[in-house]
């Protein structure tokens, strides 16, 4: 209690939870487009459901992760070396994390493009999306990020009170922004392929950085937002089109 008191009176701690704060939404961001994307294809009665449980989930597991960060810290440490680099614990869940995110977008992607989705390569039980599967899918996806954002956290301050409230925050607007966000995709067809295409940026961008390859998170969400304010031009055209007709 004493501590926190201390932090509530220590100006460096305030900006250190704002930057924290703004650090853990924008690693969000991916999280919850995955999440998005997924549940949009359950049936409308249960979309908001597992969108609620997924995000608790990411709550819960970074939470959790919180709980154990000496373990956390020790998951940076180099287990083995293969190709000239050590790899981590976080190195193999960044490179089976973003291996997933890759096949799953390009799965995707092939569906939307191809209108017959009968049995390929890509899915051998037909189009069926169980409610269980998709909660799978996003824990799986929920731990890769939750890993990645606690140790962000980690490296940014050492007060475990200003991690908690920089986590709870992130995630109560991952909440918020989650049915506006999926009603969005689900209206626009085109915005869906433009949600996968960053899925797959960010299966990559994490693969490489499993294999010690540091890419600059700015440049990945400065592509990110370029895309998106070019696909809003078009959605503005495209409108405006309809209205002159």
């Amino acid at each position: 209690m004493d501590q926190i008191i201390a932090l509530t009176a220590d100006p460096a701690a305030w900006v250190a939870l704002a930057t924290l704060v703004v650090m853990e939404v924008v690693l969000g961001i991916d999280n919850l487009i995955f999440i998005s994307i997924l549940t949009n294809k359950l049936p409308a009665h249960q979309q908001a459901k597992a969108r609620r449980i997924g995000i608790g989930l990411a709550l819960i597991l970074r939470l959790g992760l919180l709980g154990t960060i000496a373990i956390i810290v020790q998951l940076t440490d180099p287990i083995f070396t293969a190709f000239g680099h050590g790899f981590s614990w976080r190195d193999i869940i960044l490179i089976a994390g973003g291996l997933f995110l890759v096949w799953k977008a390009t799965k995707e992607i092939h569906h939307n493009v191809d209108p017959n989705r009968g049995s390929d390569m890509f899915e051998t039980r037909g189009p069926v999306v169980s409610f269980s599967s998709v909660i799978v899918q996003i824990l799986l996806l929920d731990l890769v990020f939750s890993v990645d954002s606690i140790i962000t956290a980690v490296g940014m301050t050492e007060h475990v009170p200003i991690m908690v409230v920089a986590v709870v925050t992130a995630v109560a607007v991952m909440l918020l922004a989650a049915d506006p966000l999926s009603r969005f995709i689900q209206a626009n067809p085109t915005v869906v392929m433009l949600a996968l295409g960053f899925l797959l940026m960010i299966g990559t961008t994490l693969i490489a950085e499993g294999f010690g390859a540091h890419v600059p998170k700015g440049y990945i969400y400065a592509a990110m937002a370029f895309s998106a304010l070019v696909e809003g031009l078009n959605m503005l055209s495209r409108k405006r089109q309809k209205r002159a007709q």
